[in-house]
């Protein structure tokens, strides 16, 4: 299962150079292509589940009486359970051993491409410039600040790579500065498991507080520069209850949140005048304000929550900006007097329609920047709060993403956006919203003779099942033959109203280079065309989003972009899912499958409330214990539809310290694979004992992730020997 949880600012500069699954990257100092992918010598057999020694497992809903023989699997702590891991760790190293010199040359392509040593673009905050930077060599990105100007010595405020030592895995929450730039409240993950530990360093000093938060969420620092607020997790994961923290005194406890539908997230305005606690399920919200300088102030609610009532709030002057979906599903934006804030005091700033979804906003002294999705891609629209003038960003491509870059500054003209594209390395640019110029502060550079002339891309649209039409976005190298000879590579997501990301990733350049096409498919389930198209694959909606993906894949192969024969499909956690429930569907339509910790387990996991997520995303896929709900689960339940036939070759990848997709949901899925299916196609079972959702931690590891699954890729479509 998937979850989004907001970041911090800081976070999301630290995501550019970490990169995530786009560009990490590179390391200083490479490994030896002999060093890439190690394995043992080759398994014999496929490992066979020890299924004779167990009890069956007997699953009822509403009458509907099975057994899950492979339910022992969720054993975590049992030495039978890891036995039977380290025996599919061990075949799929034999399988892929033949590969090995084929992953340390798409290693070796992919870190050749990345600029080794880099830094981000400085951002001010008060009256430190704050950036982030890679070293050669090193795993992780370093920390720093320089006092009034890029001529000012450096100061590290967080070297990762030092707090990363002894450890199999680091991640950063958040990392947020007092306004005073004194101290830094910082959150790790050391497991994978996205349970992060809060501390406060002092920038004066380097000493660090001996005050330990644990399970922290979220966190957001009041005006009087000792005061911090923070969101912890309870047992099933859920961020429930706000403390406040002030140094030689306990934390007090602010607000909790019963409703298990419902997280918790706490954060500043950017007018650095309130802090917000935004109580939410996936279709409900409710916000709290007080003001940043009065730390211990009750906490005022804006408008209580109504069921289906999404809103969010900023603020400025004496009012509230307030993204509302009371006027329709696109929301629209409402302004409300600081001093009595509810919907009777509600007044219409920007319209509700029906074509533009209102994803974001944000308020300066003097604008409000809408981050608006229209017709599947995303746009920017700016209001001068004093000329009442308006005015939409224009992008010179037919298929990118933009997202907003670190600004925090309040009284500025400029908003600093990040730019790409599938041909466009990620570009930083100050955007002055007075005089609509653009000022390209930095890109990202792509080494190794990287052209962006010698590929194009394309957006069209396929018609689904019922006549919708789904966009399609592909890139290839130019000079393609529509005859249905080429590779291609299609993937989707489709879950909890995300959108496709059409960005750049220089690692698929490999693919592009050997002739492959890169196809996403922008179908029902996430919020590309608007809410609706989110509602339209969700709940009991939820088969159009795999008869859309199903549906791409039929028009690809009809106009000739590829064949069946030709055609990989991928998709991760929730899109994880929609792998399962397509190839069920249709195994007869794709070649390769390689699904990411996939959310396969549908009905057992969310008939389990002790599972993290799993009561708050009743909204999202429904809840087996209500009838009508199970029987639609029933139907496209990856795991529970098995059944004895022929299926494509499939890579499973997933991590021991999971927590949005426990580590057992693929394995029973392969386990069950194994007994029923009747080809001879590989099926290979991934797992990093190390590491949790997101994979690997360290930036060299991914790249050898992403070097291993492209070498399944190539050589399963016979692209590479």
């Amino acid at each position: 299962m998937h979850s989004t949880r907001l970041l911090s600012l800081c976070l999301a500069v630290l995501l550019a150079h970490v990169a995530c699954s786009t560009t990490p990257p590179a390391p200083a100092v490479a490994p030896a292509p002999a060093e890439v992918a190690a394995a043992p010598a080759p398994v014999p057999s496929e490992p066979v589940p020890p299924v004779a020694r167990r009890v069956p497992h007997p699953v009822a809903f509403h009458g509907d009486t099975f057994q899950d023989d492979y339910f022992w699997l969720r054993e975590k702590e049992s030495p039978e359970v890891r036995t039977y891991l380290e025996a599919e760790a061990a075949y799929t190293a034999g399988r892929m051993k033949p590969t090995e010199a084929l992953q340390a040359r798409l290693y070796g392509e992919m870190l050749g491409r990345i600029q080794q040593t880099d830094l981000s673009v400085p951002y001010r905050k008060g009256g430190y410039l704050y950036y982030s930077r890679t070293e050669e060599g090193k795993q992780y990105p370093i920390l720093c600040r320089k006092k009034a100007s890029q001529e000012a010595p450096e100061e590290v405020m967080l070297d990762l790579n030092v707090l990363a030592e002894g450890q199999p895995y680091l991640g950063l929450g958040d990392a947020e500065v007092s306004d005073d730039g004194h101290l830094l409240a910082y959150s790790l993950d050391t497991t994978g498991f996205r349970q992060f530990t809060l501390q406060v360093k002092d920038l004066r000093t380097g000493q660090v507080d001996a005050a330990r938060m644990e399970k922290v969420t979220s966190v957001a620092w009041a005006a009087d520069n000792r005061t911090l607020f923070y969101v912890t997790e309870d047992s099933a994961k859920r961020a429930s209850k706000l403390w406040r923290h002030t140094p030689g005194t306990p934390d007090v406890l602010v607000y909790e949140e019963k409703d298990e539908r419902f997280s918790v997230y706490v954060q500043r305005s950017r007018s650095g005048e309130y802090l917000l606690a935004h109580s939410g399920s996936l279709t409900t919200s409710e916000v709290r304000v007080w003001p940043a300088r009065k730390p211990t102030a009750a906490l005022a609610v804006v408008a209580p929550r109504e069921q289906e009532h999404l809103y969010n709030v900023e603020h400025r002057g004496d009012l509230f900006y307030i993204r509302t979906n009371s006027g329709g599903r696109n929301f629209r934006v409402v302004t409300a007097p600081v001093k009595s804030p509810g919907r009777a005091n509600w007044k219409e700033l920007i319209p509700h329609r029906d074509t533009v979804l209102l994803e974001y906003l944000s308020v300066f002294k003097d604008h409000l920047v809408l981050f608006e999705r229209e017709a599947g891609l995303q746009q920017i629209s700016m209001l001068d709060l004093k000329t009442r003038a308006t005015h939409r960003m224009a992008f010179p491509e037919q298929v990118y993403a933009v997202y907003p870059e670190m600004n925090e500054e309040w009284d500025t003209k400029l908003l600093r956006i990040s730019y790409q594209s599938p041909l466009t390395a990620p570009s930083v640019f100050d955007y002055d919203m007075g005089s609509r110029e653009r000022k390209l502060l930095k890109q990202r550079e792509v080494l190794g003779g990287y052209d962006p002339s010698r590929y194009q891309t394309e957006r069209v649209m396929v018609e689904a099942k019922d006549g919708v039409k789904v966009p399609v976005n592909l890139v290839y190298r130019k000079g393609l033959k529509k005859d249905g000879s080429a590779p291609l590579l299609l993937k989707g997501y489709g879950a909890y109203g995300a959108s496709a990301f059409l960005g750049f990733n220089s690692n698929d350049v490999s693919l592009l280079d050997r002739g492959m096409v890169l196809a996403t498919a922008q179908i029902r389930g996430g919020s590309d065309l608007g809410k609706p198209w989110h509602d339209g694959g969700r709940m009991r909606n939820k088969m159009n989003t795999f008869t859309d993906f199903i549906a791409s894949a039929e028009g690809l192969i009809a106009q000739g972009y590829t064949s069946k024969e030709r055609l990989a499909i991928q998709g991760v956690s929730a899109g994880g899912l929609l792998m399962g429930a397509v190839m069920n569907l249709r195994p007869d339509l794709f070649k390769v499958v390689l699904a990411h910790v996939p959310f396969v387990d549908v009905l057992n996991t969310m008939s389990d409330a002790s599972l993290p997520l799993t009561v708050g995303e009743f909204e999202e896929w429904g809840n087996p214990q209500v009838k009508e709900d199970y029987a639609y689960m029933r139907q496209y339940c990856p795991y529970t539809n098995v059944t004895a036939k022929a299926y494509p070759a499939l890579l499973v990848k997933t991590s021991f310290n999971d927590s949005q997709v426990m580590y057992w949901e693929p394995a029973k899925w392969v386990a069950k694979l194994r007994a029923l299916k009747t080809d001879t196609n590989p099926l290979l079972f991934h797992i990093n004992m190390n590491a949790g959702h997101s994979g690997a931690s360290g930036r060299y590891d991914r790249l050898k992730e992403v070097a291993f699954d492209q070498a399944f890729l190539l050589t399963q479509l016979g692209v590479e020997p």
